[in-house]
């Protein structure tokens, strides 16, 4: 989101001077001044709900806002790190923005954040022993082994640590995955998990809880830590959930077992897949009802018929390749009778 707050080059410059008027004269004048020099205490209000990126930039506007920022470590206390932020923190940077938090951190999402380091993240929780939330998706330069002594760290520390999510993060084992648990489930006995359906990581957000100490399972087909999905089926001829046998065959990463990206649902590829136009896989129950290109009779998804403009037709629309297919071929006969002009 962008935002369009002025930026002083100067941090330190104070705030203008109100420039007289003949209104400052009458005590009621004197009271408009007042209110001049300096903005409405209802705007700090505002603070607790910015951004990362905002925050950073309400720092830049004048001394006062530096000060007032600088000073609150309330407003440190749950820090998200995504684009177009991430690209660009080090380990360094990392430290400096979660130093603001006083040793209160509470909370910290870094998404896609390729330069922090195992280094860098230990010594966040080691000055923060208070974090009951890590989200480290996509962060590439983390290990495995790295991101078990940051958790072990949090539980000798004070053992506050609650929810993981590390998708994104290779080799982890299920040995690792035990450990992980152990950590988080000692002080706070973890409940029932409720399903995870492959229809809903997408849209899933750092405040978003399933009651899952760890984002991650292993998978119950290839035994490999991933994101592992349940079925979404309850009234269709298959009925996975409906049967536990059926369920539990219906359970596993999406390498394992393929899903419809509309429903979520297990896909049988031998005869009830069907491919949409940007090569998502769908089931047919939801091929049938998604509206279709009138050229190639084929849907889009729901993730990427707003991108493509399509989510407002109800039906009758022209894919955006069969667009381009089209021009294509218009160019290529204009070419051709050219030729005999």
């Amino acid at each position: 989101m962008e935002h369009s707050l002025p930026t002083i080059a100067n941090p330190d410059a104070p705030f203008p001077s109100p420039t007289p008027s003949s209104s400052t004269s009458s005590p009621s004048g004197d009271a408009a001044g007042a209110d001049l020099r300096g903005p409405h205490g209802a705007l700090f209000l505002v603070l607790g709900y910015l951004r990362l990126p905002e925050l950073l930039a309400f720092q830049r506007v004048c001394r006062l806002f530096r000060d007032v920022i600088a000073g609150d470590s309330f407003l440190w206390q749950h820090i998200v790190v995504e684009p177009p932020l991430n690209g660009k923190l080090t380990d360094d940077a990392l430290l400096k923005v979660t130093a603001k938090a006083e040793g209160k951190l509470k909370s910290l999402a870094l998404l896609d954040c390729w330069k922090i380091t195992d280094a860098g993240l230990l010594l966040v929780a080691d000055r923060n022993p208070g974090i009951t939330k890590l989200c480290v998706p996509g962060c590439i330069y983390l290990t495995a082994d790295g991101v078990v002594k940051v958790a072990k760290r949090l539980f000798e520390r004070e053992g506050n640590l609650k929810h993981l999510q590390l998708r994104g993060i290779c080799n982890i084992t299920k040995e690792h995955l035990d450990v992980l648990n152990s950590f988080m489930c000692k002080n706070n006995p973890c409940q029932i998990p409720q399903p995870s359906f492959y229809s809903h990581w997408r849209i899933v957000s750092f405040n978003s809880d399933d009651d899952r100490p760890v984002d991650v399972d292993m998978c119950p087909r290839c035994k490999n830590v991933n994101l592992v999905f349940d079925c979404t089926r309850e009234n269709c001829s298959v009925n996975c959930r409906m049967m536990k046998s059926r369920w539990s065959e219906c359970r596993g990463c999406f390498f394992c077992i393929a899903r419809c990206e509309e429903c979520g649902g297990c896909i049988d590829l031998e005869g009830s897949g069907e491919k949409a136009i940007c090569l998502h896989l769908l089931c047919l129950q939801c091929w049938l009802h998604l509206p279709k290109c009138n050229m190639c009779n084929q849907p889009y998804c729901k993730w990427d018929a707003d991108l493509f403009g399509s989510s407002s037709m109800s039906a009758g629309f022209v894919c955006e390749r069969c667009r381009e297919s089209g021009r294509s071929s218009y160019h290529s006969a204009s070419g051709y009778w050219e030729t005999f002009a």
